[in-house]
């Protein structure tokens, strides 16, 4: 365990100015709430200030910290319309340096609600603007889909991590997706980037995972990430406890592959800062 962190340690680059990523699918079920809290843990670990904020109505990345619901007094809600600031929102987890701006079911409607409110796509950008500088990550989990709570995560970010699961339809989606991150770069956010897309549930006893590895490769290049995320038992029984894998079963093949990927974010955040 400690020549893993010891080595991602080595990666961090802290800078003053808060970097913010937005974790994206459209699709469901892609291990998308999973790699944002894993991914946000092993940031932590390595002694970077990280933030959540839980911008999915489900509050699956509220809940997978442990924040049950009479912990969140104040949510992402309350942030998009005006009503707290992220400061008031945010909520300490159970890991050092790591905080969460909680989701409620109150989100459920908020698609419908921001259509009628001045910047509707701007709404989360303004809140975060000279509020988050306490922390050196902020991460984003988006819904899953291309709604508005997810253009105000894209609006936002300063860059999109797209997981992606090994399956047959995984490269349609992902055109999709991409469609879109070029729409808000054009009409939004000019610097606005892709920081990398990363592979979820892969099987390497199934061929299927390889080809689908090797297509998005063909078509992404290093755009896609070295590590590939695993099935793995134990990574979907953490959320049950409302712990992270690299709490639940830091030993367990999944909870080492988030560690990997941390360190591959923060190499290419290095590179970027260079």
């Amino acid at each position: 365990m400690e020549h893993d962190i010891g080595e991602l340690a080595g990666a961090v680059t802290m800078s003053h100015d808060s970097r913010v990523i937005a974790v994206a699918n459209q699709k469901g079920g892609v291990g998308k709430t999973t790699t944002a809290i894993n991914l946000a843990t092993a940031l932590a670990a390595v002694g970077c200030r990280v933030l959540i904020i839980d911008l999915d109505p489900q509050g699956n990345a509220s809940t997978g910290f442990g924040i049950d619901r009479a912990r969140r007094p104040l949510s992402s809600y309350d942030v998009l319309a005006g009503a707290a600031t992220v400061k008031e929102a945010a909520v300490a987890s159970n890991i050092p340096s790591l905080d969460i701006v909680p989701s409620t079911v109150d989100l459920s409607g908020a698609e419908l609600e921001l259509v009628d409110m001045e910047r509707r796509s701007h709404r989360l950008r303004d809140a975060v603007v000279g509020s988050v500088s306490v922390y050196d990550y902020v991460l984003i989990d988006c819904p899953p889909s291309l709604g508005l709570l997810t253009l105000n995560a894209l609006v936002a970010a300063d860059a999109v991590l797209v997981p992606l699961q090994c399956e047959f339809f995984a490269l349609e989606g992902l055109s999709q997706l991409m469609r879109t991150i070029e729409r808000v770069r054009v009409g939004f956010n000019p610097s606005l980037e892709i920081q990398g897309v990363v592979l979820t549930m892969f099987d390497r006893r199934n061929n299927l995972s390889d080809q689908v590895a090797a297509d998005v490769r063909g078509v992404l290049g290093d755009k896609v990430y070295e590590t590939v995320i695993p099935r793995n038992v134990r990574v979907s029984e953490a959320p049950s406890h409302g712990k992270p894998a690299l709490l639940y079963d830091f030993q367990c093949a999944g909870s080492r592959a988030y560690i990997s990927l941390a360190g591959e974010v923060l190499r290419r955040e290095k590179a970027l800062a260079a």
